[in-house]
């Protein structure tokens, strides 16, 4: 399979290792110092990149009929956009806030525990993500994919980076050296406390399932999670 990526720093790096490593090809390494030249031979094309390239990385895949495989996070406002262009163009799309397998079980986990607190009105809900200095975007994607997965199914209806209302998850982000990704989910009472926690050692997780993601999607149409890629239902 041959390869674009879209985005080279850390995590391009990472993930071209792991391709090569599986026996594919990588055709582009894209930065904002070069153009979108090879991608026309690309099979499949993995978006690592910034807020603020992400959408003209996804809609060129759309325009050279590529599918694309995107973990950029900061830019989800024109997510809906992307959608649209996709079907437009009956592309194939797929974004995930974390392509870590780990951390795609942690988000059934996550939903299966908010079900079981909905109703249980004496614990209050709040979260902590920490990451790495470089990361640009507070709170992660990680972090706002779990929020939205405890307001699907209780009464809370936001989250804040701020002091929060009584329907309002507050989310502290912490941004320290050389840190992954950690992200822990805190159901609070008077009496006691429930913590699931994720910890991330490495980007090699994350590489690996943006690679095994890249390799699901190729030959199909549609947009897509990696709930597709595991079948989580």
């Amino acid at each position: 399979m041959k390869i674009a990526l879209l985005g080279y720093g850390k995590m391009g790096k990472e993930i071209e290792k792991i391709a090569l490593e599986r026996g594919h090809e990588i055709v582009l390494k894209k930065t904002e110092d070069n153009d979108y030249s090879g991608l026309e031979n690309a099979d499949v094309a993995i978006d690592f990149s910034i807020p603020t390239a992400a959408t003209e990385n996804i809609s060129t895949c759309f325009n050279y009929n590529i599918p694309v495989v995107s973990g950029t996070t900061g830019w989800l406002e024109q997510y809906d956009e992307m959608v649209v262009l996709c079907n437009e163009k009956n592309g194939a799309f797929l974004y995930g806030s974390n392509f870590s397998v780990g951390v795609n079980l942690f988000f059934e986990l996550n939903s299966y525990l908010a079900k079981l607190m909905a109703n249980i009105k004496e614990y209050n809900v709040s979260m902590e993500e920490i990451h790495h200095t470089q990361k640009l975007d507070a709170p992660s994607g990680t972090a706002i994919s779990l929020a939205q997965g405890i307001i699907a199914d209780t009464d809370y209806t936001d989250w804040t980076l701020e002091n929060p209302s009584a329907n309002q998850i507050y989310i502290d982000a912490k941004r320290i050296e050389d840190v992954p990704g950690t992200h822990s989910v805190f159901y609070k009472s008077a009496v006691d406390e429930i913590e699931i926690k994720h910890t991330a050692f490495s980007r090699q997780g994350f590489a690996l399932g943006a690679v095994i993601a890249a390799e699901w999607i190729l030959g199909k149409k549609g947009i897509f999670t990696m709930k597709d890629v595991l079948n989580l239902g």
